[in-house]
């Protein structure tokens, strides 16, 4: 995994002397920690394009993997951060075909097959993550590529007549003309969902390529934009009528498709692990593992003094069944104050989920040992694991005299004060309890008043119902799911969830978090579940397959009764939540507090200091409704400091 950066347009170097490789190689030097092991350069001063590269080395660990890398005539530059898992059977049709290969990377072949295939048919023979930029020297053409899930990131923005792009924006710092200037609206978006959704970025004119898309730039300077892939799109020609289908041969088929795509996630000239969260997706991933390894799988769990948000014993015991190498560390607010600083540093825009800080912990526990992860993300969208997913199956579904009656249920257990239900709930065993109850049933309250499946989808992926009242002149940017109408067409209401999900909650948050933690490491995550030809399959699989008798992910569960017996998996989902709001009342009362200086929020003029003050001292008195958003500020303010930092050090 690496990090990439470059220039187009001899009309940056206004104003200075500098030229355009050396703006390129500063631009990537910002990104050092996605790639430790070597940097490259390419650049024609003519052209006014440089391209840059930082290396972590992966596959062909010698300088006949390094980038940016030409095709075999000299036609194309390729700078390329990902991994292609299918880049052998692509390289042997390549040869085939009459090509010649130096090393065994896989950018090597990708390059090649642009060359010969062409862009969007090799795009579409590649299994993989990646986000690339390719230029052409015969039509002087820039394309930018990012993968059909949006598993890596790429920037791009225009800055002094110019074009640029990178894996992340702190390298937009090292560009003459570079102002930084924040997006006031963006930021109510960034409120609303605990991170900035796409195609907008923190900054101003600063964009996100979006998955699934090719950005081309031609050599007028004009844009366009095009879809190789569209999850939307996928899940419309994928639906079928909800009639259960053969069990045995469904989970024979997925058994083969998760172990295809676990299998070539294995590949790599260096040290491998996995994430073991004790839950059913890390479980899946590393039984398959272990099943395809002739030795003990290393994997790594972090846990929590607090027994409430503690999985680590799960995992332990999934390790040991399992036979893996295991590593576990238990987290500390100690741990937590010592790495919130450095957040902001690492995610570029303001980031508020507060499972970064163990995604970050577990990334750094895992790079002493290894320097390739797999990891189970992106298997609740794919199997349909959110309990949002069957709260709407119960609400929405084409059932309507049933749906009408839970909903009028609902809507009575809505009325019910939160203090009462939560006494109730603790009254029911361990085992069957919810996790984190308290704040599932204040978004269930809120919620269920919803007008429709859209609006209830909303309301949960909501952390503030009017961000933009927290926001000196901005307003959040109208969402596809305020538009009761869209994707009515897929007809059913858990499949419509799925696809917006990992159009949007997934690149944005899930995967965001994922790349920026363990890129900050200098350690590569690999995520088998999102496999596109596993996510193909499954979205034609009918919702009562996936979701039955009230569960989750029921087909997933019955594939892992394979390998893992279901007393050790089968309880309520819990997922990886951390105790910020406890800890900032506590431990990191002090830091929270620097942050929230009023009079420094006022001279600031981005966030209402007042309305702000307010919302913390509702926290303070213990409101668990308004945690979420306190924690979403407090990143904010951090990533605020952090940034005016950096902008100060660029203008030295």
């Amino acid at each position: 995994m690496c990090g990439i950066a470059g220039i187009w347009n001899h009309r940056l170097l206004s104003g200075s002397q500098q030229d355009v490789a050396t703006i390129a190689g500063k631009m990537a030097d910002r990104l050092r920690h996605r790639g430790p092991d070597g940097d490259g350069c390419w650049s024609d001063q003519n052209a006014g394009i440089g391209l840059s590269h930082r290396r972590l080395s992966i596959i062909d660990l010698t300088d006949r993997g390094a980038q940016p890398m030409s095709s075999p005539s000299g036609r194309f530059v390729i700078t390329y951060n990902g991994e292609i898992y299918n880049y052998m059977e692509l390289r042997l049709a390549l040869e085939v075909e009459g090509c010649r290969f130096a090393g065994t990377s896989d950018t090597e072949v990708l390059i090649a097959g642009i060359e010969i295939w062409g862009l969007d048919t090799m795009l579409g023979k590649v299994i993989g993550m990646f986000g690339f930029a390719v230029w052409d020297r015969h039509l002087r053409k820039l394309s930018l590529v990012r993968d059909r899930f949006g598993i890596k990131p790429l920037y791009w923005a225009r800055v002094g007549g110019g074009f640029v792009f990178a894996s992340q924006p702190a390298a937009f710092t090292e560009v003459p003309g570079w102002q930084g200037e924040i997006d006031v609206d963006a930021v109510a978006d960034y409120l609303r969902f605990s991170f900035v959704p796409s195609p907008k970025s923190i900054y101003r004119n600063v964009e996100k390529i979006k998955p699934g898309t090719i950005l081309e730039l031609n050599n007028e300077g004009k844009c366009s934009v095009r879809s190789y892939w569209n999850t939307y799109e996928v899940a419309r020609k994928s639906q079928c009528d909800d009639q259960i289908r053969n069990v045995g041969e469904t989970v024979e088929i997925l058994d083969g498709l998760i172990r295809d795509a676990v299998r070539r996630r294995m590949v790599a000239d260096v040290p491998i692990g996995a994430f073991l969260s004790g839950g059913i997706d890390s479980t899946m991933v590393v039984a398959q593992m272990q099943a395809v390894s002739s030795t003990p799988v290393r994997t790594y769990t972090i846990g929590f003094e607090d027994s409430d948000f503690n999985e680590a014993e799960h995992a332990k015991v999934i390790a040991k069944h399992l036979g893996t190498l295991h590593t576990e560390y238990c987290l500390t607010p100690q741990d937590a104050l010592e790495v919130i600083p450095s957040l902001p540093t690492w995610f570029d825009e303001p980031f508020a989920d507060s499972s970064q800080i163990p995604t970050y912990l577990v990334s750094k526990l895992a790079a002493d040992d290894v320097k390739v992860v797999l990891s189970g993300d992106g298997g609740d969208e794919v199997f349909s694991g959110y309990s949002r997913y069957v709260a709407a199956k119960a609400l929405w579904s084409e059932n309507n005299i049933r749906s009408s009656l839970v909903r009028r249920l609902a809507g009575i257990m809505g009325r019910v004060p939160p203090k009462l239900m939560s006494a109730m709930i603790m009254m029911l065993p361990d085992r069957v309890r919810p996790a984190h109850f308290t704040e599932r049933f204040r978004k269930f309250r809120l919620a269920s008043s919803a007008s429709g499946p859209n609006a209830f989808h909303l309301a949960l992926l909501s952390r503030s119902t009017d961000p933009g009242e927290y926001v000196i002149g901005g307003a959040p940017s109208p969402h596809v799911l305020e538009d009761e109408n869209f994707l009515n067409d897929l007809h059913d209401v858990v499949h419509r969830m799925q696809a917006v999900d990992m159009c949007t909650y997934l690149p944005d948050d899930i995967l965001t978090k994922l790349d920026r933690a363990s890129m900050a490491v200098s350690l590569e995550a690999r995520v088998p579940l999102l496999d596109h030809r596993l996510v193909s399959y499954v979205l034609g699989l009918p919702s009562s397959i996936r979701i039955r008798r009230g569960g989750s992910k029921w087909i997933l569960r019955e594939l892992l009764k394979r390998y893992v017996p279901s007393t050790l998996f089968d309880r309520p989902k819990q997922g990886f939540s951390v105790p910020v709001g406890r800890w900032v009342r506590g431990e990191l009362r002090d830091w929270a507090e620097d942050l929230l200086d009023e009079r420094a929020m006022r001279e600031d003029g981005v966030l209402d200091a007042e309305r702000i003050t307010a919302l913390w001292k509702r926290h303070l008195a213990g409101d668990r409704g308004v945690e979420d958003l306190i924690w979403s500020v407090l990143m904010f303010q951090g990533w605020k400091r952090n940034n005016l930092r950096l902008a100060s050090a660029a203008k030295v």
